[in-house]
Parts: C-alpha cells; structure tokens; sequence
C-alpha cells in the first residue's frame, strides 16, 4: 500500500509589517523581506498544506499592516492560522485576519495531528506568560484527544536560548505549561517564534522549536541586543500520522543594508 505522504507545515514568525510599505526596521523593509520569504516559499514543491503564522506579524498593531499581510498571503492559496505576539494587537488580529483562507480558529486537526494554538502575549509587555484560563484549556483539548500527535504553538520561548537580554522576555511561567505538558504524552512539538534565530531544544520526548524571522535576525548567545547578519527564514516541518517529524530551516535570499550597530528597536 502507499503511504500516506506527511502533512507539510510552513512556520512564519515575527514578520513585523507597517501600515506604510516603506517602512524599515532596523534599515531593513520589512515587507520586501516576507516577500522575498514568500516567493521562495511558493516554488517548493510539493507546496505546504498550512501555514502557522506565530506572532509578531505586524509591527505597528495597524489594521493596514494586518490587511497587508492577508493579501500578501492570498496569492500562495495555502490555509493559515495564527497566534499573536507581543507587538500584535488581538482584537484587530481577531477583525482582521478571519477570511475564507486565514483562520483565527485555535485548536483543529488535520491529516492525525492536532494542533492546539496559545497566546502568550501580556498587553504591553515585552515577555509572555500564560493565563490560567489558558492553561486550564489546553489541559482540557489534550484530554479529549488523547491518541493524536500534538503540535502546541505560541510566540514566546518557554526555555531560555543562551542570549541573556532574549532570556528576560521569555515566557515567564514556563513550569506551569510543562507541568500541563507532562501529563500528556501525545505532546510532540512546541513551535514558537520572538527570539529571530534557529534553536531546538529536546525535553522529556518533546521537541522545542525556535524560528527565524522573516526579516531583522538577533544574534545568537549575545549578552546584549545584536543583530545578526544570518539572512530572513522559516520553518518547514513534515508531520507523519505515527508522530514522527522531520523539520528544517529554509534562509531567503535578501540584500539589504541593516543598522548593524542599533542597541534595539
């Protein structure tokens, strides 16, 4: 018999868009950047089933760089959903990016995966943390499906990544969602964004992955802000109906001079 071929999954994170096109941060057009990240997206072959939008999209928190970003997406003809970040605004995310292709739906299955999406975000705040009604529901969705391999997503890192200034605006309560997550073995991924760089972390039979931006990157292990000079990406991961997973980083092509010396944004 042949096999059911995996359910091919395509992250993009912290794409930072502005009402205003022109906009750059840090030197660097943040539309132009998830463009180029888009067109190469749309040659791989076979295309991704789903798009998993992890926060940080809009720059801003305009409904206009919302608009922007679903009509950027609308051309690929792929399925999205996503969680918000901290620069995010979620009634507007709620408003805007609900149409026939973008789902604001949080907890859905596809192809034996279940997917179960969080927000981490606190309003004005750069950390996350996540709230006991948040908690209380992902514990509940993992009881009901009990044999599916589980995909968990939110913006924040529950881990520390070896950068000391990233670390203070990780996720703030991070035992509390592991406490959740170690009474459900069919937990297998947790997808997160906010950090602009690659990471992976195994615990306790879950893998833990850290994507990069679609545009400005941090540099890895520094004690303080730094941009990298590691060009935009994302994350494509194969999901296959027995649990297994197979991921891997794709870097975009992208010139553009940065502000390599900035000390924030």
């Amino acid at each position: 018999m042949p096999q059911t071929p995996p359910l091919l999954i395509a992250q993009i994170t912290d794409t930072h868009l502005f009402a205003n096109p022109h906009q750059d941060l840090l030197g660097l057009p943040t539309v132009k950047s998830l463009q180029a990240t888009l067109d190469h997206l749309s040659a791989l072959q076979p295309k991704p089933d789903l798009l998993l939008l992890t926060g940080d999209l809009s720059q801003d928190t305009t409904p206009e760089s919302y608009q922007r970003l679903e009509r950027m997406l609308a051309p690929l003809g792929i399925p999205a959903v996503w969680v918000p970040g901290n620069h995010d605004v979620l009634l507007t995310m709620q408003e805007v990016l609900q149409t026939e292709l973008i789902s604001a739906e949080k907890a859905f299955q596809r192809q034996g995966w279940n997917f179960l999406l969080l927000n981490s975000a606190v309003p004005q705040t750069v950390y996350g943390r996540l709230s006991a009604e948040s908690l209380e529901w992902l514990d509940q969705q993992l009881q009901i499906l009990p044999d599916l391999p589980t995909l968990i997503a939110l913006h924040h890192p529950p881990f520390a990544v070896g950068s000391a200034w990233i670390d203070t605006l990780k996720l703030r309560n991070t035992e509390a969602l592991f406490a959740v997550i170690d009474r459900h073995p069919q937990v297998k991924l947790v997808l997160f964004g906010h950090i602009h760089q690659e990471f992976e972390h195994q615990r306790r039979g879950v893998c833990y992955l850290g994507t990069p931006s679609t545009c400005v990157q941090f540099k890895p292990n520094s004690l303080q802000f730094a941009v990298d000079e590691m060009q935009p990406g994302f994350r494509l991961l194969e999901l296959y109906p027995d649990g297994r997973v197979q991921t891997r980083v794709e870097r975009v092509a992208f010139e553009h001079q940065m502000n390599y010396a900035a000390t924030g944004y």
